[in-house]
């Protein structure tokens, strides 16, 4: 089992710059694929990007494609999205998810019911 806690959100203007953080703790950490998703109000938790147990593969909504970038570092247990040039529409609450998988594929990374476990999310606001 792994526990995870998101952190890094806020409130910015557009064209800013965000880092989030996805620490995690329990099992090892590089045992999971991992992946980001978010979530506006009325709305169903939406993909933003994954990565593989090695960080080797990495997948992107297109929504986020050239803007945002996945990392990961299994040494200090912890995943981050680099997000650039935000937009409001970017605006939600961040979730980071956990998947003790071995292999990943795009079709699955996305999907939120692949995830074995949750963060319990930190806000991101963008202002025009």
């Amino acid at each position: 089992q792994v526990q995870l806690v998101e952190s890094g959100g806020g409130l910015v203007q557009a064209g800013v710059s965000l880092r989030l953080s996805c620490a995690a703790s329990g099992r090892t950490f590089s045992t999971y694929a991992m992946g980001w998703f978010r979530q506006a109000p009325g709305t169903e938790r939406e993909f933003v990007a994954g990565i593989s147990r090695s960080g080797g593969n990495t997948y992107y909504a297109d929504s986020v494609k050239g803007r945002f970038t996945i990392s990961r570092d299994n040494a200090k247990s912890t995943m981050y999205l680099q997000m650039n040039s935000l937009k409001p529409e970017d605006t939600a609450v961040y979730y980071c998810g956990a998947k003790d998988s071995a292999w990943t594929m795009s079709t699955s990374v996305a999907r939120p019911s692949w995830y074995d476990y949750w963060g319990q999310g930190t806000q991101v606001t963008v202002s025009s």
